[in-house]
């Protein structure tokens, strides 16, 4: 039975929420947790299982053998299919249940919850499931000697390693193309965040998903983490997070057997706004969206707006007017836009780069207040600094916080030499009514999503990943996800 937005807010308030792990076995599992506490209060919300690395090895025996000998690789693509559709069914049924926990877990306006996360979250599921069996191998042109066929095999047990910024969403940007396709699936969830996965994946099994196909274990990263990386037997791992914790899977591959790693990291986006662009309304909401949207606790966050030098003043008086509606508060409030920063620790890295700006002669224009007089006191106001050098920390690092950037430029050729100038490269938007000028810009700027006239991840049928340091081996999204969970086998019959 679904919970109400107001049940599960009362169960964090008496402590009561709960997320374990859900291994396929009848073998003892660690029995130590961690406490849960919420950024809207840092308050203690209920507690998650404490994960081991005989946890992961017993969930990855389970899976291993579920992949070579379970029902869910053996079974046909449309029963997968009509599992998954009843998955979706479940979903749109605890959709306020699990807003809400997304909300209460990482401090995220229920709003945003209910109205973005949780319908794209559905959406994910619903077109994987199409996928099913509409992806086709290839007949090769032999001659008449010979038939050769190209096949699609699942890639066998895939560790999905989910970052807490959208618990739920990511949880299906991995879950539902990797499981689609047959593969066994061990999710760990951010022990930040792992409420929704626990969900989601009880609803799984209700639906129909064999608990060996899809496991969850609940931990900390460098246990549970490392383990699904290091792990002889896991052959693929899917990573979102930081680009430092990405390097890490790639050793922790190398010193392995070799897994496929799929990373999704940092970013430093860039938005340009050209001499020609239109500034209107909804021009500023989308700069404003790209900027503070999820407390800019997003990869694709776009943190460095670079400006024509004719355009900067009226520019900035609209943006400074368009941050009144952006409203700093309790996320249980619909009208609140902005909550609270994940943790202390974040939080207080936010504020060091929020002064080194300062320090470093950045004009702040707009916002700069924290918040602490609200709940755990995590909440920054909305933040913009002008005459932000290409050499200052805020124009080069992440910092995963509402601080904006402001650099002002002169010509197409440096707007793009500002837009390149950075080690992460996921996505970019830029503003212009140039035709011309509009794919010139699109095709010299080195970032996995390029977006004109407005700011867009674009939608579950295109590929989301990154250039250089924000990404690397395949894509989140689009078929090409359908890609990095497979393998390719060539069957030559000779005749």
């Amino acid at each position: 039975m679904s919970m109400t937005t107001a049940q599960v807010f009362e169960l964090a308030s008496n402590q009561q929420l709960w997320a374990g792990h859900l291994i396929d076995t009848t073998a003892p599992v660690s029995e130590t947790t961690l406490p849960n506490y919420s950024p809207i209060d840092n308050t203690c919300i209920g507690s998650i299982a404490n994960g081991s690395q005989q946890d992961v090895n017993t969930a990855v025996a389970a899976a291993r053998d579920a992949f070579e000998h379970g029902e869910w690789r053996r079974m046909s693509p449309a029963e997968r299919k009509a599992i998954m559709q009843r998955w979706c069914q479940l979903m749109h049924e605890h959709m306020d249940e699990l807003a809400a926990l997304d909300c209460v877990d990482a401090g995220k306006p229920i709003t945003e919850c209910l109205n973005t996360d949780l319908p794209a979250t559905i959406e994910t599921f619903e077109w994987y499931a199409e996928t099913a069996d509409k992806v086709f191998g290839k007949v090769a042109p032999t001659g008449a000697d010979a038939l050769g066929l190209v096949v699609q095999e699942p890639i066998g047990v895939v560790g999905a390693v989910l970052p807490w910024n959208f618990p739920a969403q990511m949880y299906a940007w991995k879950v539902a193309p990797a499981l689609i396709t047959g593969n066994s699936v061990i999710v760990k969830p951010a022990e930040l965040t792992s409420l929704s996965a626990y969900r989601l994946t009880q609803l799984a099994y209700e639906a129909g998903v064999p608990k060996a196909a899809l496991q969850l274990v609940c931990g900390l990263g460098e246990e549970v983490g490392a383990a699904l990386g290091q792990h002889m037997d896991v052959d693929m791992v899917s990573f979102t997070g930081s680009t430092e914790v990405g390097r890490l899977f790639l050793q922790y591959s190398a010193q392995s057997n070799l897994k496929e790693v799929v990373l999704e990291c940092g970013g430093k986006s860039p938005q340009i706004v050209f001499a020609d662009a239109i500034i209107n309304e909804q021009t500023i909401e989308h700069i404003l969206s790209a900027a503070f949207w999820n407390m800019s606790e997003n990869c694709s966050c776009g943190s460095r707006l670079l400006v024509h030098s004719s355009q900067k003043e009226a520019l900035l008086t609209l943006l400074k007017e368009g941050l009144q509606s952006w409203k700093v508060g309790h996320p249980y409030d619909p009208e609140v836009a902005i909550g609270p920063m994940i943790e202390k620790a974040h939080f207080e890295k936010v504020i060091s780069h929020l002064n080194t700006a300062k320090t470093e002669g950045a004009l702040l224009i707009a916002g700069g207040h924290i918040h602490d007089e609200l709940g755990s006191g995590w909440y920054i106001e909305p933040t913009v600094f002008d005459n932000v050098s290409p050499d200052m920390t805020l124009f080069k690092e992440e910092v995963f916080g509402p601080l904006l950037a402001v650099t002002s430029f002169e010509t197409e050729e440096e707007a793009i030499q500002l837009a390149n100038q950075s080690d992460y490269g996921l996505a970019a938007s830029f503003y212009t009514q140039n035709v011309h000028r509009a794919f010139r810009v699109a095709s010299a700027i080195k970032a996995g999503t390029v977006s004109i006239n407005g700011f867009s991840e674009g939608d579950i049928t295109t590929p989301f990943g990154g250039y250089k340091q924000s990404g690397f081996g395949g894509r989140d999204n689009g078929l090409e996800a359908l890609s990095q969970y497979t393998q390719t086998k060539t069957i030559w019959l000779v005749n």
